[in-house]
């Protein structure tokens, strides 16, 4: 009988190079295909830190956490997954340090915690404000020393390639890749494919997202015949700021050390003042007890509120009551960028706005990661983790500082699932990509014309406030969009900007649809006219 080929690990993220790992470590031959770099992944601009109890004795911290999940995914989580992920925790953090990560510790040289919105208490690790670089950094290291994992860079999977073309139950086979210096599709046979291709904050503007997030595991998964749910829930970081590289978000753990959100009026009033602390003149108290620590649903939407009434582009983080040095000291990520901007914290008012961060909908997948189709049925060998994946621990509003945590456990279970199974080899010759009569791409000029036309509708009318008609014009513009690039897809061969379009409206078209389906506000979800019904994150 014929070798199984390797499994195919798409993306490179802490998921994807975990998992890559444990396969590799457990025998099995990977390939790992991502866009760009390595390093070119969500994780790598993760900043805040991963949330974890390290005692499994803890049952009291370990149940906090639990709640605390709960309470943030306003009703939507499924506990039994949640109970998981907290309780395997303690093994994957010892994973990652045996790998090399670097965790901040304190000056009796214990591992350092914060706290961030939605949490009780402190139980965030961190390596100061660059965990997810960290982490990245290690398990690169890791993956590159490993023989049994092969890495190709630069390279976009075009889509999935069924064991039977006509019957998505019947499992995959492989995949279509492309490299970014070659206009050829090769074709790439499988024993599973692991997708861990992150989120799709590509389509709004502003975004924390890096450019590769442009949702193609989720469209991917879709036309391939995996249900693909709660698509409504995106998540908008209430903090990010302007800079000229990019937009970047300024990490929770900022709020959890005593930074305040002010406005303009509450900022003069709390000058005016002499008090000490800002907190009490805080907009966001108007949203939650909680104020500046609420969870991101609520404050997202409060500061969006706010920016609507008064008509500015950005509400103030204030950290002048602060320690400057302890600041400097414990964000310096965050302060070499506001240094460039000739800001200073401890010193200066920071303008923030929110900003599309995360995607907690996605491919519905099984405690093992394995992506279910629409009847809750297992489609063997494809497998989702990390942002790309919807398990049921985030509900309806993701807490803080659960996705890496989320992601290396997922890794782990799917990795286990994998090394369990036997692999089958594939007997059929697999197809080529269709390229005869196709044309070069000519015009790049109208890919990012309908790409711009993308965002301004996701942003205008599918953003952290949404009403039936501006879901209803949304779906009515993605249409139009979606004929445009079917016609241009259907007539060129693929390029990298193509197929990315292409799946950005796919997945668009999923949130609106989903977004549009909605009967009540939830978390993430909020509808103006839906306002009568609405359950929020426990604030």
């Amino acid at each position: 009988m014929p070798e199984a080929p390797p499994v195919a690990v798409v993306g490179s993220g802490i998921a994807g190079l975990f998992c890559a790992l444990r396969l590799a470590e457990g025998g099995r031959p990977v390939q790992i295909f991502t866009k760009r770099r390595t390093q070119d992944s969500s994780t790598n601009w993760a900043q805040g830190g991963i949330a974890a109890i390290l005692d499994k004795t803890a049952k009291e911290a370990i149940e906090a956490h639990v709640q605390d999940t709960l309470a943030a995914g306003a009703g939507a989580c499924n506990e039994k997954v949640v109970r998981a992920v907290v309780g395997e925790a303690g093994d994957r953090i010892r994973d990652l340090l045996s790998l090399g990560v670097n965790f901040q510790r304190d000056e009796h040289g214990e591992l350092h915690r914060v706290r961030e919105g939605g949490h009780s208490s402190r139980r965030i690790l961190h390596a100061k404000d660059a965990t997810g670089r960290e982490i990245e950094r290690s398990l690169i290291d890791a993956v590159n020393a490993h023989t049994g994992i092969t890495v190709h860079s630069d390279t976009i999977v075009v889509d999935l390639i069924r064991r039977d073309h006509t019957n998505p139950s019947a499992g995959v086979v492989g995949l279509w890749v492309q490299h970014e210096d070659d206009v050829d599709v090769h074709t790439v046979p499988a024993s599973a494919v692991v997708l861990a291709t992150g989120g799709a904050g590509q389509l709004w503007a502003p975004t924390t997202n890096p450019p590769v997030s442009t949702g193609d595991g989720l469209a991917m998964a879709a036309r391939f015949g995996a249900h693909v749910k709660d698509m409504a829930f995106v998540q908008f970081h209430p903090t990010s700021i302007e800079h000229p590289s990019r937009t970047f978000l300024i990490t929770e753990a900022l709020r959890g050390e005593g930074a305040v959100l002010l406005d303009d009026e509450g900022l003069a009033q709390w000058r005016a003042s002499g008090d000490a602390d800002p907190a009490p003149y805080s907009f966001t108290l108007n949203a939650s007890p909680k104020g500046s620590m609420g969870t991101r649903d609520v404050v997202a939407r409060a500061i969006d509120a706010n920016l609507k009434r008064s008509g500015r582009d950005a509400v103030w983080l204030v950290t002048e009551h602060l320690d400057a040095d302890m600041l400097t000291d414990r964000f310096p990520t965050i302060q070499n960028m506001l240094a460039d901007l000739g800001l200073r914290l401890g010193v200066d008012p920071l303008p923030v706005r929110p900003a599309a961060h995360y995607t907690v909908g996605g491919v519905a997948v099984d405690m093992n990661g394995q992506a279910m189709d629409p009847s809750n049925r297992p489609l063997p060998g494809l497998y989702a983790i990390g942002e790309v994946a919807c398990t049921g621990m985030h509900g309806a509003n993701r807490l803080a500082s659960n996705s890496l945590l989320e992601a290396v456990v997922y890794a782990q279970r799917t990795a286990a699932h994998l090394l369990n199974t036997t692999p089958e080899s594939t007997h059929q010759d697999l197809p080529s990509w269709r390229a005869d009569g196709l044309l070069p791409v000519e015009e790049h000029g109208a890919l990012a014309h309908d790409l711009n036309s993308l965002r301004e509708t996701m942003g205008r009318e599918v953003g952290i406030m949404r009403k039936d008609a501006r879901l209803a014009r949304a779906r009515r513009r993605l249409n139009l969009l979606a004929e445009e690039v079917d016609q241009t897809w259907r007539r060129c061969r693929p390029t990298k900007e193509l197929v990315e379009l292409r799946n950005m409206v796919q997945v668009a078209a999923l949130v609106v649809k989903d977004a549009s389906a909605q009967h009540e506000n939830r978390g993430l979800h909020y509808n103006a006219d839906l306002i009568a019904a609405t359950r929020e994150s426990t604030p």
